[in-house]
């Protein structure tokens, strides 16, 4: 008896099953989010309506250093994700400088209301970590603007005017949509099951410590727990869109501490997906450095920061306590 409960087909056939149901359930939920946000925000491109919400951020694009005209690219990226920022730089022309700062901006600030719906899931507030990627993003890009020296005539990008009018038939938009909808899916699918078939067989055999104690040493440097290692290399390989099952079941069937779990958020909210989407930006030309760099050391600074404002507030809580002792 001891000896079939010990053999490794006792755990497999039971791991493979248990990781295609949880993969399964976690690829319907994201459904639920991709198709009707991808529809709504494809009805504002093809509406043209997402092209005249650049009043919003055209006061600040002097701040950071870029031409009113980069608010439609900005936009773009909070809205579409990678993609669609990656499509308006290679039809506007942009000096290098200009497109530098807006891929770091659309880096951490991209696909705004479905991966903040992801991490409110998971752990945080959805609406703060909406905001918070929006205000990182921000900082960052003026960072690297002042860095850079960067300022807003050093190119004359497209105004609003210039823009080509979208002159589709609906039916053909619905139809372009529907079949890029489904691509996105098919992928989605083939990324989870797996990944969902191949935790469930490592929680099995026991693995999870064998993949995480590498990481370790990467973890302590980013000021990160090191109970959050599953969780944090699922968010930097896959991102949060494509490694959201992975993140919601293990935050779904594990304790983790509040405060190791919201300095997580706050780092993979700045810095994630960190093969892919970086890369999609070098046939443009943009230097390495810029695509990873300052993104890795925000997601650190970050992590630092709040653990010192959370010392402090410790540090106060406990001074405030004797002192009700003391008067006592």
């Amino acid at each position: 008896m001891t000896k079939t409960n010990n053999h490794p087909g006792s755990k497999l056939i039971p791991g493979i099953r248990t990781g295609l149901k949880k993969g399964w359930t976690g690829f319907v939920w994201l459904l639920k989010i991709i198709i009707p946000v991808s529809f709504a925000t494809g009805l504002l491109v093809y509406s043209g309506l997402i092209y005249k919400l650049d009043f919003l951020l055209t006061p600040m694009m002097n701040w950071l250093g870029l031409p009113a005209s980069a608010a439609l690219v900005i936009i773009a990226g909070i809205f579409t994700g990678i993609y669609g920022t990656v499509a308006a730089l290679s039809v506007m022309p942009f000096s290098m400088d200009h497109m530098i700062l807006l891929a770091i901006f659309t880096l951490i600030c991209h696909n705004l209301i479905q991966e903040s719906l992801v991490q409110g899931r998971s752990g945080i507030n959805p609406f703060f970590a909406a905001a918070f990627r929006l205000a990182a993003a921000f900082v960052v890009t003026f960072c690297c603007a002042k860095i850079m020296g960067v300022t807003p005539e050093s190119s004359a990008a497209l105004s609003t005017s210039a823009l080509p009018e979208n002159h589709q038939a609906f039916s053909i938009w619905v139809a372009g949509w529907a079949v890029d909808t489904l691509k996105l899916t098919v992928q989605i699918f083939c990324i989870i099951m797996p990944l969902m078939v191949m935790l469930e067989l490592a929680k099995a055999f026991h693995l999870i410590d064998v993949v995480v104690r590498p990481l370790r040493p990467v973890l302590t440097f980013l000021g990160l727990d090191r109970s959050c290692g599953m969780l944090w290399m699922t968010a930097a390989v896959f991102g949060l869109a494509y490694g959201s099952a992975v993140i919601m079941e293990e935050t779904r069937t594990h304790t983790y501490d509040t405060e190791a779990l919201t300095k997580l958020h706050l780092s993979i909210g700045i810095n994630h997906a960190m093969i892919e989407d970086p890369v999609l930006f070098l046939p443009l030309g943009i230097p390495p450095f810029w695509l990873w760099i300052p993104r890795l050391v925000a997601a650190i600074a970050v992590t630092y920061t709040f653990f010192g404002f959370s010392a402090l507030r410790r540090l106060y809580a406990q001074r405030a306590g004797h002192k009700k002792i003391r008067h006592y």
